[in-house]
């Protein structure tokens, strides 16, 4: 149910949990700062929601009944790349990879700090609306690839690819570098701008690993996103910026 408020945006934020006092607590927060929000208990009805009120971002539990997080998650990245911030209990190292790696764009582990939920919430969605502001600006292309960043566009031998804000940040940041080796540490910063603790390095893994997969990259004969052990990842071809004409 949506509350009825004066809000900063159309779209709702999804939360999603099957306890009624996590779901309010979000809840409560998330409208502080004039988000709209409306919630599902459960996994089945969380996929319904995202059907009927595609929302701008969903926080996500993955021990639901029905339909588990993980589910939902595979779901969603088959229809689209709204944005989801995982909110678990289940919050080791592996669950968080896991997570991640099923395409959730980050993971709070509980019990969790709400103001650092509402800050995760603002990153996500500000990387994601900066992805999609639809002005005209330089596209990079490498090869037969071509990110267009304004438009959220990535398009393979002029077919497009579906990628999700995240993973547009990330394949952004490494064309912009333009062969130059980024650490991991250096692509969370452009992710996040915050530290993942113990999760960090793995976690970069990961994205790339999931990008790599969506691109039909090869790690081990790579055609765009090169490894260099024990330091990072670079931009496998020389990358051009083409201006597009207004």
């Amino acid at each position: 149910m949506m509350h009825p408020m004066a809000t900063r945006n159309a779209a709702p934020i999804l939360v999603v949990d099957d306890d009624p006092k996590i779901v309010a607590l979000v809840r409560t927060y998330l409208e502080r700062e004039r988000y709209p929000v409306v919630s599902a208990g459960d996994g089945r009805a969380a996929l319904r929601a995202m059907e009927e009120h595609a929302p701008r971002l969903v926080v996500l539990d993955l021990m639901l009944p029905e339909v588990d997080g993980l589910a939902v998650i595979r779901r969603a990245r088959q229809d689209g790349d709204t944005p989801i911030l995982v909110l678990s209990a289940r919050g080791a190292v592996g669950d968080r990879i896991l997570g991640l790696s099923e395409g959730a764009d980050d993971y709070l582990p509980k019990p969790f700090s709400p103001a650092e939920l509402v800050a995760r919430v603002r990153t996500i969605l500000r990387r994601a609306e900066q992805g999609s502001s639809g002005v005209p600006g330089d596209r990079l292309v490498a090869g037969d690839l071509e990110l267009d960043p304004a438009r959220h566009e990535v398009a393979l031998a002029g077919r497009p690819v579906a990628l999700s804000a995240l993973e547009l940040r990330l394949l952004e940041t490494l064309l912009e570098a333009d062969g130059r080796v980024l650490s991991r540490e250096r692509l969370l910063d452009a992710l996040y701008g915050h530290a993942e603790g113990d999760v960090t390095d793995r976690a970069i893994d990961v994205y790339v690993k999931r990008l790599r997969e969506k691109l039909g990259d090869d790690p081990a004969s790579p055609r765009y996103i090169a490894t260099v052990r024990g330091v990072g990842y670079r931009a496998a071809l020389p990358v051009e910026r083409r201006r597009e004409h207004r």
